[in-house]
Formats: structure tokens, C-alpha cells, sequence
């Protein structure tokens, strides 16, 4: 066992992403956490630190561009491949880390990027966690960011985001809101990735998500070409591994476990 603990800067293709690897198993695995359209490093919590130790591997995670501590954005506008740009970012940090097997943990929009990537570079993914992932555009979801849009003009979610993301909120809520807003982002879908996606998946939904239904999972387990678990949670919305946080990590480690076993 080796212990290499780090944070940093890290220019990835000319994107200065904050970055917090934390690698101490030599032939294990590295869980890779990629966060919401509002997320970062730090709004992870102690999830990533107690799942790591629970499934004995190695951590990765860190800030998209524009997020956290990682550089501003260029522009808040994105095209409606962004999802897709941001799974080849992904490629690009592991490369250059040289991570060589990743377990995806991702959530909502982060959960989106885990499914394409490991569509695409299969051979550095070893697993997918996904939490609250969209495949495609939903009446809910589309509802559930106009109530978003009036709570950052009404109360003080701006206030509460800049402890995590200083003077990028702006930027960074404009990006998330203005795309699955436009007319043109209506038909995005990347149901045509799944049949890609060969390593175990498993897809943690709460049944009351804000942002999304069980449409998004049963029609994602239906299309991978790998083996797929769906674990839907009663009563619980659109971030599991806070609302239910205990259940959220013992089924991941689970997971992780049996999919070591079965190597």
C-alpha cells in the first residue's frame, strides 16, 4: 500500500481544473465523483472519503471548469454537446493522472457525463455509479429549473453558492439554467451512448427527484449492454447521497465490492 495524497491546480488541455486525488491501493480502482450543475468538490462532503475506505479503493474528484476552485468559465454559453465535451475533459484528467481504472460516481448532470464516458473509453472504465442521471429533457426537469431560476431571484441562494463557488455563480447558474432552457437543448438525448456501455452500471434514483422520473433509469437499463441494477428510493428527491445518505453509501460499496469479485 502507498499513500499519495494531493490537491491542485491541474492544466487539463489548457483548463485549469482544482483537483483532489487521493491514490493509496495499488491495484485497485479509482472512484471518480462528478458533481451536479451546481456542485463541487467540496459539496461531496465526507461521501467520497467513506465510500473509498468502505470499498478499499483510491478517490478522484474535481471541479469542472467554472466550478469551485477551477478557472471561470470562458463564457456561460455552452453547445448542446457540453455534456459530451465535458466526458472527453473526464478522459483527459485520467490520462494525464494516469488512472487506468475508474469507477464512475456521478450525479445528475455529473451521472450524464459517467454514462458517456464510459461509453466512449471503455478500456479506463471500469464501473458507473449514477445518481439522478437524464438521458433526455423531461417536463419535470424543465419545471424543477424554472423553480431554481425564481429561488436564485428570491431568496439567497446566490449567498449560498458563493461559499462554494465565489464570484462564478453567476456564470455557472446562467450556464446551467440558460441551456436546458433553450428551445434547441428540448431534443437533446444520449440514449444512442448506452448500448456502448459494456461495465457493470448501477443507477440510484429517488422516486420524488424534482428534476426527473424513472423513465430516465428504465430506459437506460434497458439499452446498456452490460449487467444494470436500478436502485429506486421511496420518499427520496433529486440527491440521494444526502437525503438518504447511509443507504446511498452502503449500496455503492456493495457494488464496487462485487464488482472487484467479479474481475
Amino acid at each position: 500500500m502507498t499513500q499519495d495524497n494531493s490537491s491542485a491546480l491541474l492544466d487539463v488541455n489548457g483548463k485549469s481544473l482544482y483537483v483532489e486525488h487521493r491514490s493509496i491501493y495499488e491495484n485497485r480502482p479509482t472512484i471518480v465523483f462528478l458533481h451536479d450543475s451546481l456542485g463541487s468538490v467540496q459539496l461531496w462532503r465526507d461521501l467520497p472519503q467513506k465510500l473509498a475506505e468502505a470499498a478499499d479503493c483510491n478517490v478522484l474528484l474535481y471541479d469542472r471548469l467554472g466550478y469551485g476552485k477551477s478557472a471561470p468559465m470562458p463564457t456561460h454559453e455552452r453547445p448542446t454537446n457540453y455534456l459530451e465535451l465535458e466526458a472527453d475533459v473526464l478522459h483527459d484528467l485520467l490520462t494525464a493522472l494516469k488512472v487506468e481504472s475508474a469507477v464512475l460516481f456521478g450525479h445528475s448532470d455529473g451521472g450524464s457525463i459517467a454514462l458517456i464516458a464510459a461509453s466512449k473509453y471503455p478500456c479506463k472504465i471500469k464501473a458507473v455509479i449514477c445518481e439522478a442521471a437524464h438521458i433526455f429533457v423531461e417536463e419535470v426537469t424543465l419545471k424543477g429549473i424554472f423553480k431554481a431560476i425564481e429561488a436564485y431571484a428570491f431568496t439567497n441562494l446566490p449567498e449560498r453558492l458563493a461559499k462554494y463557488h465565489g464570484d462564478k455563480v453567476e456564470a455557472i447558474f446562467k450556464a446551467w439554467t440558460e441551456t436546458w432552457t433553450r428551445a434547441d437543448y428540448r431534443d437533446w438525448n444520449i440514449e444512442h451512448f448506452l448500448a456502448g456501455i459494456q461495465c457493470p452500471l448501477l443507477f440510484i434514483q429517488g422516486e420524488a427527484d424534482e428534476y426527473g422520473t424513472t423513465d430516465q433509469v428504465d430506459k437506460t437499463i434497458r439499452q446498456v449492454s452490460g449487467k444494470a441494477e436500478a436502485f429506486i428510493m421511496p420518499g427520496v428527491g433529486h440527491t440521494p447521497h444526502k437525503e438518504a445518505a447511509e443507504q446511498v453509501l452502503n449500496k455503492s460499496a456493495a457494488f464496487i465490492r462485487e464488482v472487484m469479485v467479479g474481475e
